[in-house]
């Protein structure tokens, strides 16, 4: 009997399809009666399959009493409840890897955008403006210094990027690492210290609002802050505010705190490119990433236990 697996986001059919084929799917996400969903199935109900972005409350996974895995579609878990399924014995897994380089790329787009100015070089010329006067001059990006905050596989992809365009790198975490870049303590230090900061590091509870005021203000009028990661774990309105009054240069962002909603007042920023968190949207990205979730629940299932683990569960 194929087992049966509730689905509680949006899935492109590239994954749900294929997933429709080997097990008794249960859309919860569209269900128009949730609770009569959960009343009928719930007991019998063996996996879960949810994005990157979905917040799973604990409620839901008490209603699931026979739940044996999560199967995140994306690299992001902070909307699993992480000690709760350490202490029920679920398997969590993610999509690492696959999305490393596009996330990377988008990085890197934005340090470029935004350094140069690309993208109100684009207007202006799109505007008819250039045969009535010159360009703008931006920023030389050679020899500028990049603080990554959060040096994992993706903080190094990106790392790997800016070092072939003559960057410097800093960056700062838990610990130091046995990597060719200068580590910096403590977030503040690490925004004082650089021209670009570049948040690379998981969402959560843990990392919520950590690009604060404080940080900004020590990024400064040489600053600009990249966003790749999640929107929690910047201080949206005091992000706002600093590109406002001039406190730092700019910001290139392809997270935000309540997406697809970004403020009105950010969306009016010059000094800000804003993209629709684009990080893996790309075909090749997006499929690699739904196979590996469907593997991921494919092995739990036979019995091979060959999964992607979420390294706090494993």
């Amino acid at each position: 009997m194929q087992p049966d697996i509730i689905i509680t986001a949006s899935l492109p059919p590239f994954l749900y399809e294929p997933l429709k084929l080997s097990y008794r799917c249960h859309d919860y996400v569209k269900g128009d009666d949730k609770p009569g969903l959960l009343k009928a199935h719930g007991a019998h109900i063996r996996g879960l399959v949810q994005g990157g972005g979905t917040v799973t409350p604990t409620a839901l996974l008490d209603a699931l009493p026979a739940l044996e895995i999560i199967s995140v579609f994306g690299v992001g878990y902070d909307g699993v409840p992480v000690a709760y399924c350490k202490s029920r014995g679920l398997q969590v897994t993610n999509t690492p890897d696959v999305l490393t380089d596009d996330v990377a790329d988008v990085a890197l787009g934005l340090i470029l955008m935004t350094g140069r100015g690309f993208v109100r070089l684009n207007r202006f010329v799109h505007a008819g403006d250039w045969p009535k006067r010159g360009a703008e001059l931006t920023t030389k990006l050679g020899g500028q210094k990049v603080g990554i905050l959060g040096l994992g596989r993706i903080g190094k992809a990106i790392a790997a990027r800016c070092v072939a365009m003559g960057m410097k790198i800093a960056y700062t975490g838990r610990k130091a690492q046995h990597v060719p870049y200068e580590f910096v303590p403590d977030l503040k230090s690490l925004a004082a210290a650089v021209d670009f900061l570049v948040v690379a590091c998981p969402g959560g509870e843990a990392t919520r609002n950590i690009v604060n005021a404080e940080v900004l203000a020590a990024l400064g009028k040489k600053g600009t802050l990249i966003n790749i990661a999640r929107g929690s774990i910047v201080d949206e309105s005091a992000l706002t505010a600093a590109l406002a009054a001039g406190v730092i240069k700019g910001a290139g962002l392809d997270v935000f705190a309540d997406e697809p909603n970004i403020p009105s007042t950010l969306l009016a920023m010059e000094n800000a490119v804003l993209l629709p968190h684009v990080g893996s949207a790309t075909r090749e990205t997006r499929q690699a990433m739904g196979d590996l979730c469907k593997a991921n629940l494919d092995s739990w299932f036979s019995e091979k236990k060959v999964l992607t683990l979420i390294a706090e569960l494993s």
